[in-house]
C-alpha cells in the first residue's frame, strides 16, 4: 500500500488490529490518499514507515523545522519519529465517513470529493 499512495494513488483497504480504536476498527475500510506532510497536523491519521515498519497511525507531534512527524496508535503508545519523506498518505475516510480537516492536506482531492458524497 506505501508504495502505491507513494506513486500518487489513492488506495482502499482494511486494515486489522485494535490499537486504533475507537477511530479505526479492525477490517473497517479506510481510503488513503497521498499527501503534502507539511501541512500534517496532530490528531491526523498517516500512513508512515517507522523504524522500518508501515504504520496507520496518530500524528501525535509535529516538528516543523526538523521536517519530521511523532506516530503513535490511539491507546498512547509512541512508535517514534519519522521524516516527511517517510509519510506516505494521510486516512481520508473510515468506512465513507470523511475525517475532518483532510481537505487542504490531501495532493488526490478528487478522493476527498468522492468521500464526501459517499456521506451525503
Amino acid at each position: 500500500m506505501a508504495g502505491r499512495v507513494s506513486s500518487g494513488v489513492t488506495v482502499r483497504f482494511r486494515p486489522s488490529g485494535s490499537s486504533m480504536v475507537p477511530l479505526i476498527r479492525s477490517r473497517q475500510q479506510v481510503v488513503v490518499a497521498p499527501v503534502d506532510p507539511s501541512k500534517l497536523e496532530v490528531g491526523d491519521i498517516v500512513l508512515a514507515r517507522v523504524a522500518g515498519t508501515v504504520y496507520l497511525h496518530l500524528v501525535s507531534s509535529v516538528d516543523p523545522v526538523g521536517k519530521r512527524l511523532q506516530i503513535s496508535n490511539n491507546r498512547g503508545l509512541i512508535n517514534g519519529w519519522t521524516s516527511h519523506d517517510r509519510v506516505f498518505g494521510i486516512c481520508v475516510s473510515v468506512d465513507g465517513v470523511l475525517r475532518a480537516g483532510v481537505a487542504d492536506k490531501t495532493l488526490d482531492q478528487a478522493a476527498v470529493r468522492e468521500s464526501n458524497e459517499r456521506t451525503a
